[in-house]
């Protein structure tokens, strides 16, 4: 059977966000089905990019040292291309609790800098943006899925659910092809994994790597909903490559629910480190979300994309990574 992703051989795509952990992800997927990559990112220390994602593909791809928060190279670089992943933004949770105002310029006004470029220049693109299950905050039902009520509990998931409704606005008001792909604890290869700031399990992974303590808060029962990044990857690819998609939202999500405990035991099993509880912070109490059940079912009922890794098996793939260059993701 063809490979669907062979699809992607001679498109022109830009990534914004390119250097950091989903994008460069992206970018390497792209570059092994044949795809001609622009790659756009600031290496901002504080969004999690880095050099060393696009070290064996940094003669395949452009790569423009700029922010999406500046309109005129956005437009630039918009011009000519089939596919634009924009994945640039501020993530940090608790930092956009410190600093609304530059969440609010990355991810809100970024966003609309993408978009008004693509609306002005180069229409005929699609676009697919990348979300985040906090955008919920709470869950209020026995699940969550796409039609569940929003009300984040910080800046930064507030945020992210504004730019999701220009993504989705702009679709409809001037019929432009845009996807949301919403992603939940995503982790793997090419993350920050020295900072909690950027996802706890990606920095429970590199507590692991050094063998140092791995610190779950109060008891650790809150259930999460985990991801291995070439799974989240494949189904960006997949919404691209199909017209189904156009102006939907999907959950693009594994099939396990694991309490946070649960995750750092097997992390300490898997990759290394040890367990240890402390006491809740009062800065992460605050906009602690409880248990997240999330429901898969849309992504694979219509772009049939199915998770294809268990934990033991990402964390398998993500260790041999990050032992043949850890110390440029330590230092």
């Amino acid at each position: 059977m063809e490979n669907i992703f062979n699809n992607l051989h001679g498109s022109k795509i830009l990534i914004t966000g390119g250097l950091g952990f989903v994008g460069s992800n992206i970018a390497h997927a792209c570059v092994q089905y044949g795809a001609k990559v622009t790659i756009f990112d600031c290496l901002d220390p504080k969004s999690g990019g880095n050099m060393q994602n696009i070290e064996e593909i940094k003669n395949d791809v452009e790569i423009v040292l700029n922010d999406v928060r500046n309109f005129e190279p956005i437009c630039e670089k918009i011009l000519r291309k089939d596919f634009i992943f924009h994945c640039a933004a501020y993530t940090s949770h608790p930092q956009s609790m410190k600093d609304p105002v530059v969440d609010i310029d990355v991810n809100c006004k970024g966003t609309i800098n993408v978009l008004e470029a693509v609306r002005r220049f180069n229409p005929d693109i699609k676009v697919i943006y990348i979300g985040t299950s906090t955008q919920i905050g709470k869950m209020l039902l026995g699940h969550i899925d796409e039609l569940h009520p929003e009300f984040p509990l910080d800046i930064y998931s507030a945020n992210k659910t504004v730019a999701e409704k220009y993504v989705l606005i702009y679709g409809k008001a001037y019929n432009i092809r845009t996807t949301v792909i919403r992603l939940s604890n995503t982790y793997g290869p090419r993350s920050n994994i020295v900072s909690s700031d950027f996802g706890f399990m990606n920095y429970f992974i590199g507590l692991g790597l050094k063998g140092k303590e791995i610190p779950v808060y109060g008891d650790g029962v809150q259930l999460r909903n985990i991801n291995y990044v070439e799974d989240a990857v494949e189904a960006m690819l997949l919404a691209a490559l199909n017209e189904k998609s156009n102006q939907e939202v999907y959950f693009a999500v594994s099939d396990e629910h694991l309490t946070i405990d649960d995750i750092a035991q097997t992390i300490s099993t898997h990759i290394g480190g040890y367990v240890r509880y402390i006491e809740w912070p009062i800065e992460r109490r605050i906009i602690e979300i409880g248990d997240m059940r999330i429901n898969n079912k849309k992504i694979k009922a219509e772009l049939d994309w199915l998770p294809k890794h268990d934990i033991a098996a990402g964390l398998k793939k993500t260790k041999a990574y990050y032992e043949s260059c850890l110390e440029k993701y330590i230092r």
